[in-house]
């Protein structure tokens, strides 16, 4: 807890003192490159780190989904990410004000993800139905970052291509440009909410999953039917009911309500 908390605290010095540099830049009103900015610029370009790899934004954001992955939404700190790139950590700061715009970075990455190799056909629905398993197949991928990314707006590149994408297929369906909106976000937070859910599930530990899933067979099969009348109803279907990924069903049962909408 202490290395943690420490670790914060040189994390908030090294965005202030980052935040104070970029502001020292903007004062100047010449209109010319100051040295602060030509410095960063070769450095991004020619520097390369102790591991022989030139940085990048996309180099820091690839370990940093590494290292979220191996260990965790609380190892993404400057001093960590800086000792798995093989630099010194404010360096991260020449290409992210702050975590939390690597944190943006990281979940337009995971749309970027998504959308490979994504193309639309002439179906709607079907288009629909495959961009929403395509984002619950990269939360799955990367079930850690997807907890803490997930309920993010990215204000990138990736993600306008995504809401693009997705409103563009309800525009075709002959939805209105209010509606289009609406059951854009209708679509989209009801995917990400149960592809979150089912990241937040594979993220526990296997035996934390496997006590849960013998619930729904061993405590649920106790209960009195007199107190709980419902549950002894559907007892003999409940483990299967519960067991597995109701992800389908609920994209299919969105779809088909939004088709008889048109």
């Amino acid at each position: 807890m202490a290395g943690a908390a420490s670790e914060e605290r040189m994390d908030r010095t090294a965005e202030t003192n980052a935040s104070n540099r970029a502001k020292q830049t903007q004062s100047n009103t010449t209109g010319q490159p100051t040295r602060t900015n030509r410095v960063a610029g070769e450095r991004r370009r020619r520097r390369p780190t102790k591991s022989g790899s030139i940085l990048s934004e996309d180099v820091i954001v690839e370990c940093a989904v590494r290292l979220i992955g191996h260990h965790g939404a609380e190892a993404l700190t400057v001093r960590r990410l800086g000792a798995a790139l093989g630099c010194d950590p404010t360096a991260v700061y020449r290409y992210f004000r702050n975590t939390d715009d690597l944190l943006l970075a990281i979940a337009d990455f995971l749309i970027g993800e998504t959308l490979t190799g994504y193309r639309p056909g002439p179906d709607w629905v079907a288009s629909l139905r495959e961009l929403g398993l395509r984002v619950r197949d990269g939360h799955l991928r990367h079930p850690r970052v997807a907890i803490v990314a997930a309920a993010r707006v990215t204000r990138r590149h990736n993600e306008f291509r995504a809401v693009e994408l997705g409103v563009s297929l309800l525009l075709s369906a002959g939805f209105s440009p209010a509606d289009a909106a609406r059951y854009y976000h209708v679509f989209i937070d009801t995917v990400l909410a149960h592809a979150a859910l089912e990241a937040s599930y594979a993220a526990l530990a296997p035996e934390v999953r496997e006590a849960d899933d013998r619930s729904w067979e061993e405590t649920y099969r106790m209960l009195p039917a007199a107190d709980y009348p419902a549950i002894g109803a559907v007892r003999p279907h409940l483990a299967a009911g519960m067991s597995g990924s109701p992800f389908e069903d609920v994209l299919d049962l969105l779809l088909e309500s939004l088709a008889r909408r048109v």
